[in-house]
């Protein structure tokens, strides 16, 4: 570059990296391209820009010690003759304390569902957190009661643990880590690969409403009917479901990503459709309300004590009996249904008979969930 050009550029404005050209009829806008060398919010969303971090960066670089295979909530492993269910999560939610819960029972709560989805009776469990510094004491305190309450309520025991201090500015207060194992009954199968045309799709109770309560409280929402986290462990919904049907084909909680994330993984998984009814979904007034006020998609929308079923249509009816005897399946109700055209793909015929596709989240609607 001469001396002339230099001039020439630091005296002209210069483009930004992304402009909106106008002319007399269009209007036009780039599409943002996706980052690929850093990670973002959006790879912690539990949708396609978590599968992607896990497909293209950790599986490759776990090939060599990890065993291959669908990616359920939990590992099952045969230990002594025994079928152990395994799993480790982390919780970095934000605030701590929400309505309807807070970060201990939250992390409790979440493993025991994990090890659920299995069909798993929990037996153990691990606590370790990273603490920031400048966090109360009171507040720990409080947030460790909360962890033994949950487990204690689910038949569990917290069995080890770790603490460790950083210092301010280098964590946000509180991050929870956990592990945990549980007891898999014989005959008990259910793996994301396993739904089959025919199957229904069965979910427990109404969603969205850890999301929309975490929303509420950050965002400082006030709404006329306080909403509050769904936050609750399932294994005893499980061992119900299990009871009438032991050959549940699948099981999962639906999380981050919501109920679109967790039904198109299976979908994904099983090469299969499906097929819901959207005058079935049970979406509480509130959640629905607040969404169309936020613009979100309440099927994207987390939730933490809610599970999907997949099981065979001539069981269907004894598994919706059964989880509706249960406080946690109280609401349950059948969705849709699995079917064999578009695999891979979820559908939800509208109330108009119109039927629009379900995609997964592509980025991070809402982050620090859970």
């Amino acid at each position: 570059m001469t001396a002339q050009d230099a001039d020439r550029v630091a005296g002209e404005p210069q483009a930004p990296a992304a402009q909106v050209v106008i002319d007399a009829n269009l209007v036009y806008c780039p599409a943002p391209i996706p980052e690929d060398q850093r990670v973002i919010l959006g790879h912690g969303s539990g949708g396609q820009l978590s599968n992607v971090l896990m497909r293209d960066v950790l599986a490759p670089a776990l090939a060599v010690a990890a065993p291959g295979g669908v990616l359920n909530d939990a590992a099952v492993i045969t230990v002594g003759g025994s079928r152990l269910a395994f799993t480790t999560d982390s919780f970095v939610v934000s605030p701590i304390r929400f309505p309807g819960g807070d970060i201990g029972e939250l992390a409790v709560n979440g493993t025991l569902n994990d090890l659920a989805m299995m069909g798993a009776q929990p037996v153990a469990l691990s606590l370790a957190y990273v603490i920031e510094e400048g966090l109360t004491l009171e507040e720990l305190r409080a947030v460790t009661a909360s962890a033994a309450i949950a487990a204690a309520k689910a038949g569990a025991q917290i069995v080890t643990g770790d603490t460790k201090v950083v210092g301010r500015g280098n964590a946000d207060r509180l991050f929870v880590n956990t592990a945990g194992i549980g007891l898999v009954p014989a005959g008990v199968h259910p793996s994301a690969d396993r739904a089959a045309p025919g199957d229904v799709v069965i979910l427990s109770g109404p969603i969205g409403l850890h999301g929309v309560a975490i929303m509420s409280v950050r965002e400082g929402l006030e709404f006329e009917v306080e909403i509050q986290s769904d936050t609750q462990a399932l294994n005893g919904l499980v061992a119900a479901i299990v009871a009438v049907e032991p050959d549940v084909h699948v099981l999962r909680d639906p999380t981050r990503g919501g109920l679109s994330s967790a039904l198109n993984e299976i979908a994904a998984a099983s090469r299969v459709g499906m097929v819901l009814e959207e005058g079935a979904l049970p979406i509480p007034g509130p959640v629905r309300a607040a969404c169309e006020f936020l613009g979100l998609d309440p099927l994207h929308v987390a939730n933490e004590g809610k599970l999907v079923a997949i099981v065979p249509a001539a069981s269907a009816g004894r598994v919706l009996d059964a989880m509706r005897a249960t406080r946690e399946g109280a609401e349950a109700v059948a969705i849709g249904t699995v079917v064999a055209d578009h695999p891979g793909m979820v559908t939800v015929r509208t109330i108009v008979g119109s039927e629009r596709i379900v995609d997964m989240l592509v980025g991070e609607q809402l982050p620090r969930i859970c």
